[in-house]
């Protein structure tokens, strides 16, 4: 058997660490990209007609876009891409205005995860649960009483002063 010659050698270490490189780059993470404002379907639905703008953004929060040109719009878009699937995740829903009340929302594309558009799946008697705990929710907490501070019964010092 003949020795390996040093050039043979080298090139036998540059093949090899040249195709671990290759197979390595196929190994790279690819993250979720979330981008814009999600938005359960339920949450949605109880924007309705005559609501103010503040209690919109309270219930869907800031719109992801809200044109200068057209205010009596917002727009509320969520995308989803996980790792190496080209497949995207869109939502886009539109809340109209006039007079700073709602007049329409949209519902331009809505998206396939069961997260969503899980209500739909829901039995009756679950959902009729869950219209009572939104009832239940919207009434108004009871008033704070009305707590008057304590009079002293003698005159603060310095009090008896005309001016």
């Amino acid at each position: 058997m003949s020795p390996i010659s040093p050039t043979r050698r080298s090139f036998a270490r540059a093949a090899g660490l040249s195709v671990a490189v290759l197979l390595l780059a196929g190994c790279v993470y690819r993250p979720d990209i979330q981008q814009g404002n999600f938005l359960e379907l339920k949450d949605v639905d109880q924007v309705t007609t005559g609501m103010t703008r503040s209690q919109v953004r309270y219930l869907l929060g800031t719109p992801m876009i809200s044109d200068p040109f057209e205010a009596q719009r917002w727009d509320y878009v969520y995308t989803l891409k996980k790792g190496r699937k080209r497949k995207v995740d869109r939502s886009h829903f539109v809340v109209h205005f006039a007079e700073d009340k709602v007049t329409k929302v949209d519902k331009l594309d809505l998206p396939e995860s069961t997260s969503v558009s899980g209500d739909r799946k829901k039995s009756r008697k679950q959902r009729k649960a869950d219209q009572k705990a939104l009832e239940d929710a919207r009434r108004e907490p009871p008033r704070a009483p009305s707590v008057t501070p304590p009079q002293p019964d003698a005159p603060r010092p310095g009090s008896d002063r005309n001016y």
